[in-house]
């Protein structure tokens, strides 16, 4: 049993309780009177005794053994010798999506901000031992999910994010400050900010180069991502004849999403279609990949169901040895 770890060890205290049955059961062997009683045995003193006289006892045995198993059940044998490599040291990602009305735009199917969610939902499922936190901004920024290891509840955060729901606008540096405020206290060996925008910085309190320097002070890394054609985009404006799609001119400020990756030590992508922001997300997956120590680690494995199984194997066996071979008569 030594290489076992058991979940609930005060379990096997159960086997005291064992004492008195195996005590009630002496005694009463000892006050046993026969059910056929007859004058004499003198004529039965010289019989050989048969192997039933000697297995009488292998009932109560049983009784012992299935109780024993069903203890060792419940103290829920645990087996620790099965090792897999995993990236056992994670990196705490934030991510920083623009939802401003501009996002509305369909250069990206079905438009730039549904675009956004269904990578980034992909790109979150496939790093499972980091924690994510998610910030959206346009006018004002607003943490939507603090960093988590519980993805699902993420990616359900991400998949409600709408726009409208902020004042519009883009404030490129609110929300790469607001993502940075998440990230400064984190003790992971790597801090990362995916600032996701389609347009130029009009709003906030913050400018982007400043946003970013705090960045660097905490030792975040911030890669940024660009969406948007080169040109004109198809847009849905309000007519007083209904909604009509419109191009629009597309306008991102890439030098500064370029030299806030440069101060952070993060890198700068332009997303003109969907193949291209998906080829965007694995570059930045396999970039921070690389940065995460491997370790060994135990991982435990639930062993109790084969004391389960032989516990109730000899409950069978005993009912059917009662019922036949040591069968009592009345």
């Amino acid at each position: 049993m030594d290489k076992y770890s058991f979940a609930n060890p005060q379990m096997f205290y159960l086997f005291l309780a064992l004492i008195p049955v195996i005590a009630w059961y002496v005694f009463r062997q000892k006050k046993l009177h026969a059910s056929l009683q007859v004058s004499s045995t003198r004529n039965l003193e010289h019989l050989p005794l048969t192997w039933k006289h000697y297995l009488r006892h292998l009932l109560f045995a049983i009784t012992l053994g299935v109780l024993s198993l069903l203890i060792v059940v419940l103290a829920r044998p645990q087996s620790s010798e099965n090792w897999e490599n995993v990236q056992t040291e994670g990196i705490d990602i934030v991510m920083t999506i623009d939802v401003s009305t501009s996002m509305l735009a369909r250069d990206l199917k079905p438009d730039r901000l549904e675009a956004a969610k269904e990578v980034a939902t992909q790109f979150i499922a496939g790093r499972p031992y980091d924690r994510i936190g998610l910030v959206v901004f346009s006018g004002e920024s607003f943490t939507q999910c603090p960093i988590t290891t519980d993805h699902p509840v993420v990616i359900n955060l991400l998949r409600n994010t709408e726009t409208g729901v902020l004042e519009d606008g883009t404030a490129i540096g609110n929300g790469l400050a607001t993502a940075v405020s998440r990230l400064k206290e984190s003790k992971a060996i790597s801090k990362v900010v995916i600032l996701l925008t389609d347009g130029e910085n009009n709003r906030g309190e913050i400018p982007p180069l400043t946003a970013a320097e705090i960045a660097k002070t905490y030792g975040v890394r911030v890669y940024t991502i660009g969406v948007g054609t080169i040109g004109t985009a198809p847009y849905p404006m309000q007519t007083p004849f209904g909604v009509r799609i419109q191009d629009v001119q597309v306008k991102i400020d890439e030098e500064s999403l370029q030299s806030i990756a440069d101060i952070t030590g993060g890198k700068y992508f332009r997303a003109t279609s969907n193949d291209k922001l998906k080829m965007i997300y694995e570059e930045i997956d396999a970039l921070e990949k690389s940065k995460i120590e491997v370790k060994e680690f135990s991982k435990k494995q639930e062993e109790f169901q084969k004391y389960a199984l032989t516990a109730m194997l000899l409950l069978v066996a005993g009912i059917l040895l009662k019922m036949s071979v040591f069968r009592n008569i009345p």
